[in-house]
């Protein structure tokens, strides 16, 4: 499994089927193709596109679990090696340049034309992020390998026969290679200086110790993976002599594999924590600053500076804020905005209770929020998602680390629904004031709606079906958050301002962000900047700025991206007038898969030209 931050991606880069081929195959399919004037340019790019992730998807097990393949590789990790990365990039260069020598874009439909544009953009920004492969960790509190090989098989493996339970045992063996592999590459960059800031490590030790306690290496309910085996194999059609056999052989799997491999990882974070600085920012690094403008353009798709994205979140920060003040006076909250924050932050009313009974009311309020906008989706979107969407609370094994709520993307086969993940840890770091606007981002009209349209795409390459642009996804799911008021809802005012408050969150992460890795800000303050200027609850504030200290740039695209969306639209509404159509629109933003902000406006242009003619 590789576990490199720039790869961290494996597991992304293998879903999407990034377009990566061998050499091999592209001096294959270059002597063998007919020149460029005799063949059908179309067919022969979508066979191109076909056959490069076909190879692609041959060097990743995961990539194609994701995608719900089961086959001979189904019991395997990915290759986590340098080596495999560098072959894997070395692959993609060789595809982009077979793919420029064969096809003419001029020849090509304006979708085929379309997917070419992506393939080449989507190198390019490989080709980019490539020189700082070694800059990000391999073990940090959001997407480290502790608890993402665990997250993978408890979420992604699935065990619907007796041989699918023998491939998670293979796997079960395979995570001490593969966590050391980790550990070696950790280690090497803890050496050139690349080391996560002191206060990550208790995390990542938290992590280790979760997945290994209980049974069977000790005393006490069953650790998580022997407990996800045992249920999973429970629901087989066998005997239960042969489930028997299959459990003993997991738990000597765990304890002869997991537990040493966990150990050493342990020891490794013990020994690391020790050395590690108090200095949050990439800025540290020996590139840091052509580090960070690489990630800015990476995620936001544009060419903006570090500077101003930062005076972007200045503004964007005073424009809610005045609109905040709107919903206090709603509410009759007396005081200046600051004792309003206090209010929301403070009343118990705006909480779930800790422990389980919360936990239910949250959970129902969710439903609550879906039940509410289900209805109305037809209304505004010509094309809905056919994969189910289901709610669930974070693993307790990671729940302590991981974010506050996130998506995961169904299956395209069908075998495995979209599903909207909710932290419910501390319900004190979840008010439900948050409830409709987080369920609407990561769920519908949000990521859900967005990634399962996608995911069910015909006639599109593998690549734009399964990959991503972080500023059009994130920059949707919180266009989904304002969407879900033009559709009449958050008719409470409190659920109203936690919907501002949400949409501050992410004006907020534009300020700290760029504050923390170019401005050269420390953790605590950026924490004291969103303490002031927001309803944020404290335990939230930590977490988020500790987000953004390990997963630098990737904060900035959820508002770009959403300024962008709103951009367009109201631009497409100026210039059509009553022809415009709302449904439309939106079909235009998701039918053709994630675009960068460039391409999006457009595509949305051409719909406008388009609509004037009809």
């Amino acid at each position: 499994m590789r576990v490199t931050k720039t790869a961290l991606s494996v597991i992304a880069i293998s879903v999407a089927g990034v377009g990566t081929s061998s050499p091999a195959f592209a001096q294959a399919a270059a002597a063998s193709a007919a020149p460029t004037a005799e063949v059908d340019q179309n067919a022969a790019i979508m066979a191109f596109f076909e056959e490069v992730d076909t190879e692609q998807l041959s060097r990743s097990p995961l990539g194609k679990s994701y995608r719900g393949i089961k086959d001979s590789d189904y019991g395997r990790w990915d290759d986590g090696s340098d080596a495999a990365e560098a072959r894997d990039m070395e692959a993609g260069r060789s595809a982009l340049k077979e793919m420029r020598a064969r096809f003419d874009p001029a020849k090509l439909s304006p979708e085929n034309r379309l997917s070419y544009r992506l393939f080449e953009k989507r190198a390019e920004r490989s080709e980019a992020a490539y020189k700082y492969k070694d800059y990000g960790y391999i073990f940090d509190q959001m997407n480290g390998a502790q608890s993402q090989i665990p997250a993978f098989l408890i979420n992604i493996h699935r065990i619907d026969s007796k041989s699918d339970a023998r491939a998670y045992i293979n796997r079960l063996y395979g995570i001490g290679p593969a966590l050391n592999e980790a550990i070696g590459q950790a280690r090497s960059r803890a050496a050139q200086g690349i080391i996560p800031p002191k206060w990550v490590f208790p995390y990542v030790i938290s992590d280790a110790r979760n997945v290994i306690s209980g049974a069977p290496f000790g005393d006490g309910p069953d650790a998580p993976l022997f407990a996800d085996f045992k249920g999973k194999v429970a629901k087989l059609a066998i005997s239960q002599t042969e489930k028997d056999l299959l459990i003993a052989d997991a738990a000597q799997a765990l304890n002869a594999s997991v537990k040493p491999a966990y150990e050493a990882l342990i020891a490794e974070m013990t020994a690391q924590e020790k050395v590690a600085g108090t200095d949050d920012g990439i800025w540290r690094f020996k590139d840091g600053a052509g580090y960070y403008a690489q990630l800015l353009a990476n995620y936001t798709t544009t060419n903006m500076t570090a500077d101003q994205i930062h005076e972007l979140g200045l503004q964007q920060v005073a424009r809610i804020h005045k609109e905040m003040q709107v919903v206090q006076k709603k509410m009759g909250v007396k005081g200046d905005l600051k004792a309003f924050f206090n209010y929301m932050r403070t009343d118990p009313k705006f909480y779930a209770p800790d422990g389980d009974e919360g936990r239910a009311l949250y959970l129902a309020e969710t439903q609550k929020a879906y039940d509410a906008i289900k209805p109305l989706l037809p209304k505004w979107f010509g094309v809905l998602p056919q994969a189910p969407l289901v709610v669930k609370r974070v693993e307790e094994f990671r729940e302590k680390s991981a974010g506050k709520a996130f998506y995961q993307r169904p299956a395209p086969d069908g075998s495995r629904p979209g599903t909207y993940y909710a932290n419910l840890y501390r319900m004190s770091d979840m008010p439900l004031t948050e409830v409709d606007a987080l369920f609407y981002h990561e769920g519908v009209p949000g990521h859900h709606l967005q990634l399962a349209i996608q995911t069910e795409l015909k006639d599109v390459p593998a690549f734009r079906k399964f990959g991503g642009v972080t500023a059009y996804s994130e920059g949707w799911g919180l266009y989904s958050e304002k969407l879900a008021k033009d559709m009449g809802l958050y008719t409470d005012p409190a659920r109203d301002f936690g919907r501002l408050q949400l949409e501050l969150h992410r004006a907020i992460r534009l300020v700290v962000d760029s504050g923390l890795h170019h401005k050269r800000w420390t953790r605590e303050q950026a924490i004291k900047y969103v303490e002031d200027n927001s309803a944020d609850a404290p335990g939230g504030i930590v977490k988020a700025i500790e987000r953004y200290i390990i997963y630098p740039g990737q904060a900035t695209a959820y508002m770009v991206g959403r300024l962008k969306i709103s951009e367009l639209r109201d631009k497409a509404q100026k210039a059509l007038g009553k022809k415009f159509d709302v449904r439309g629109f939106h079909d235009t933003v998701l039918k053709s898969g994630p675009v960068p902000l460039d391409i999006l406006e457009e595509q949305v242009d051409a719909w406008i030209a388009a609509q004037k003619k009809a």
